[in-house]
């Protein structure tokens, strides 16, 4: 075989680097600079591979804002972070809070490029008032469960779902927030009743969980991703499989974007190999 005969054995990338290198002193200057031209037309040169797996663009610029469900606040900036650092020209202004209270933000004339929502239906509100920019949306990046979160060292040694009766004041999200659905759900797989009375209500998923941390409850139930991020400011008490939620998190780029490329490539990196790697760095279940 000649060594401009070649047949692709390997990922492209490592065939790419490995040839360039075998062959630049083995075969004619055009031959060579074909082979170049093939591995750049790829992307598979100088670095360029791991970036060929998210949708980035050089050229990128402006700023977006992104609405986004209080449970997503930790991983989305830093998920900005790194998105940033690929497109320098753009910023990323972030307006966290219950996805409800995004939903009525939004229609009121709230300005935002993008919603990420903890759930599907308040997505469908927007599409159904026309907020939402086209067809094709929402779209699923990432799936998350419920934990309950009580008080460094778990004084009431609370164990399961069940062992909720025991606290004095249970700390919930709004009844019609996500999160508070999601908990009302587990409650009632655990044929749990609560009374009114021992429950304090948060405004969203991390206000619940800081009931908790600064002891105005003896316990939550809140996202297990939010837990995880609380880390000793709580102990986590896992929920059983068959007592929990599949709570699943949607995106949609919104009708009033002023800035449709940048929010476009932002949830291409969340559906990304890279952006699915940092969400599940914080817990969540990726796609």
């Amino acid at each position: 075989m000649q060594p401009w005969q070649f047949t692709m054995k390997m990922p492209p990338q490592l065939w790419c680097q490995g040839k360039l290198l075998q062959f630049k002193k083995l075969i004619t200057v055009p031959r060579f600079k074909i082979l170049l031209a093939i591995c750049v037309a790829i992307g598979l040169t100088h670095g360029s591979a791991s970036r060929a797996l998210v949708a980035t663009n050089d050229n990128l610029q402006g700023t977006i804002t992104v609405s986004a469900a209080s449970s997503l606040s930790d991983s989305f900036v830093e998920i900005a972070k790194v998105f940033r650092k690929e497109n320098p020209k753009v910023k990323i202004r972030f307006n966290f809070g219950s996805s409800s209270s995004l939903v009525a933000q939004i229609q009121a004339g709230a300005p935002s490029d993008l919603i990420a929502s903890a759930d599907l239906s308040n997505i469908e509100k927007l599409i159904k008032s026309g907020e939402v920019a086209s067809a094709g949306y929402p779209k699923i990046f990432a799936h998350n469960q419920m934990a309950i979160a009580v008080k460094p060292g778990n004084p009431l040694k609370i164990k399961t779902v069940s062992d909720l009766k025991n606290a004095k004041f249970l700390s919930l999200c709004g009844a019609t927030v996500p999160c508070g659905q999601y908990s009302a759900t587990v409650l009632k797989l655990a044929r749990l009743n609560i009374d009114e009375s021992k429950i304090t209500r948060a405004v969203d998923a991390k206000s619940a969980l800081n009931a908790v941390a600064i002891g105005d409850a003896d316990a939550a139930i809140v996202y297990l991703t939010d837990v995880l991020s609380a880390k000793k400011s709580v102990t986590l008490v896992k929920v059983p499989k068959a007592l929990n939620v599949d709570a699943i998190y949607g995106v949609a780029l919104l009708r009033n974007s002023n800035n449709r490329e940048v929010a476009v490539a932002f949830i291409d990196y969340l559906l990304s190999v890279k952006g699915q790697e940092l969400l599940q760095s914080f817990g969540f279940i990726k796609i």
